[in-house]
């Protein structure tokens, strides 16, 4: 099948009909080919996969059909699939008694247990540490890492519409399909478009309204309650590849997208992005990066990496399989790289998320904006973590110290405690509070800090329990009140402490409790409670 030759998704039912008859299913594929082989496949190693689907059930069958791309015997593939129709539409074709995939079908388990599937170029599996080894202007890619951790970012409440920009082969438009009524998916390249379509339609999927065009232009003024988008955020010289390279200078493409999309974001929707950014000689990244952030909009824009100019150039040559190539081309290629970042005195790039959310608050003029390193491992999905660290922001930009002090808080979920001191000393050295959940936090408390978290359950005002602190440690309660509300608002802002939900000032009850004594250890140090909390799974 010639690349502008895609299939038609008029059958579409029937196939999806039939791969899940056959267990073509991420659950499927995991008990078939068992994890070590499974995992080799997300590495693009197929051999593995192949010893393992020696076989001749319809689930071998597709396995080396479209996910191996191997020619099967044309009386196996009828077995497993309603090839005439396949064959009409385009899905396959046949010849001299063997059948071909025309494209790359891989199952994918969507959020709530799903069976979806993902359609895309054949060859273009992402993974492995070759890279896609493809030089193809208009090729369209299939799930990949970044793909995924935008979608486990993904604030995910019910919307009325939403946007996937520059879409590729459809996987955010999917998730999106799950909880907004309407759903607009664009993309540069019109294939990417047409992959999308089938990837809606092979997953069940209500169809998306699909726009050509380049950034918001295909949506005009239209806004929207949320905008996502995996762009082609590559800082390369040049546009070879439309799937990863911007075309605009540096970092210029997700700068524009981030500044131009307040414009087309609702009050109170959320446009989330992933990114590259330029570290430039004598410039802060983080100041280059606030200044993205377009008016009447908070944002929380997370670093998840950095390499230095020489590591980015060798990621992205290995990625479209310049590595292969002559030596003398790929050494003028790497040249052209370092050239084009020596000229905007860039020194390193950036990767990360960038989420954006639309705030009266910010369009008076009083925006939150958090620029932070988080290198460390998350658990996602982070949807809900997203809105809550922008519910808990909008929180503080209200309380002053002496509202924090009259504020009744309680110890977050999944946090726990860690005492870190040489066996059989009295007190420990220091104290670390844990997240289990979440952005998986971690911050080095003092004794004042600590007992004060161990004992927040919502029923006593912050400076009550302070007081009490200081009777125990025989401290000025006045100072202790002065000095504290920063460290409270530190551990409200980074999700150990939560407002305390329908509790007055007054308490749970409404009547005023006396200020219980928080448990002590030894040495007058407060004894801070450790919840009980499982170990997620990390990503």
């Amino acid at each position: 099948m010639s690349k502008s030759s895609l299939p038609a998704p008029d059958h579409a039912a029937a196939l999806r009909e039939a791969l899940l008859a056959a267990d073509f299913t991420a659950d499927g594929l995991l008990d078939r080919l068992g994890a070590p082989a499974y995992a080799a496949l997300a590495r693009s190693e197929t051999v593995p996969a192949l010893r393992a689907t020696r076989g001749d059930t319809p689930l071998d069958t597709l396995v080396r059909l479209f996910l191996l791309q191997r020619p099967v015997a044309e009386e196996r593939a009828r077995a497993a699939l309603p090839l005439a129709e396949c064959v009409a539409d385009g899905w396959v074709s046949r010849a001299d008694g063997t059948v071909r995939a025309g494209v790359d079908v891989r199952p994918y388990g969507g959020p709530d247990g799903e069976d979806w599937f993902i359609v895309s170029d054949l060859g273009c599996a992402v993974g492995g540490a070759g890279g896609i080894g493809s030089r193809e202007e208009g090729v369209v890619l299939g799930v990949g890492g970044a793909s995924t951790t935008l979608a486990g970012i993904t604030v995910r409440t019910p919307v009325a519409s939403a946007l996937d920009l520059g879409t590729g082969s459809g996987i955010q438009a999917l998730h999106a399909a799950q909880h907004a009524t309407r759903v607009t998916a664009t993309d540069l390249n019109p294939r990417a478009l047409e992959f999308t379509r089938l990837t809606l339609a092979l997953s069940g999927a209500a169809p998306a309204d699909l726009r050509e065009g380049s950034l918001f232009e295909p949506v005009g003024s239209d806004t929207f309650d949320l905008i996502v988008s995996n762009p082609p955020f590559v800082i390369s010289p040049g546009a070879r590849l439309t799937y990863r390279d911007g075309g605009m200078g540096g970092d210029d493409l997700c700068r524009t997208l981030v500044q131009e999309s307040g414009d087309h974001l609702n009050e109170g929707g959320y446009a989330q992005f992933l990114a590259n950014w330029q570290h430039v000689e004598g410039e802060e990244w983080q100041d280059r990066l606030r200044s993205w952030v377009p008016h009447g909009c908070d944002a929380w824009i997370v670093q998840r990496e950095v390499q230095d100019v020489t590591q980015y150039a060798e990621l992205w040559l290995r990625d479209s399989g310049d590595h292969r190539s002559d030596p003398a081309e790929y050494a003028e290629r790497y040249e052209a790289w370092l050239d084009e970042f020596e000229a905007r005195g860039a020194t390193a790039v950036g990767f990360g998320w960038i989420t954006l959310r639309k705030s009266a608050a910010a369009a008076a003029g009083n925006p939150s904006i958090v620029v932070e390193e988080w290198p460390h491992a998350v658990q996602q999905p982070l949807g809900q973590a997203v809105q809550e660290h922008f519910a808990r922001q909008d929180y503080l930009r209200d309380q002053d110290d002496a509202a924090l002090l009259a504020g009744h808080f309680v110890l977050a979920a999944e946090v726990v405690q860690e005492q870190v001191g040489m066996p059989g000393a009295e007190d420990p050295e220091h104290v670390v509070l844990r997240q289990h959940r979440g952005m998986m936090r971690a911050t080095k408390v003092d004794a004042v800090a600590a007992g004060f978290a161990g004992v927040c359950d919502g029923s006593l005002p912050a400076g009550r329990i302070l007081d009490a602190i200081a009777q125990l440690m025989a401290e000025d309660p006045v100072l202790l009140r002065d000095r504290t509300p920063q460290a409270i608002r530190l551990l409200v802002e980074e999700g150990f402490l939560e407002p305390a939900p329908g509790v007055g000032p007054r308490g749970a009850s409404g009547t005023e409790r006396p200020a219980s004594v928080p448990p002590v250890g030894r040495g007058g140090r407060p004894r801070v409670r450790r919840s009980r909390a499982r170990r997620p799974r990390s990503q």
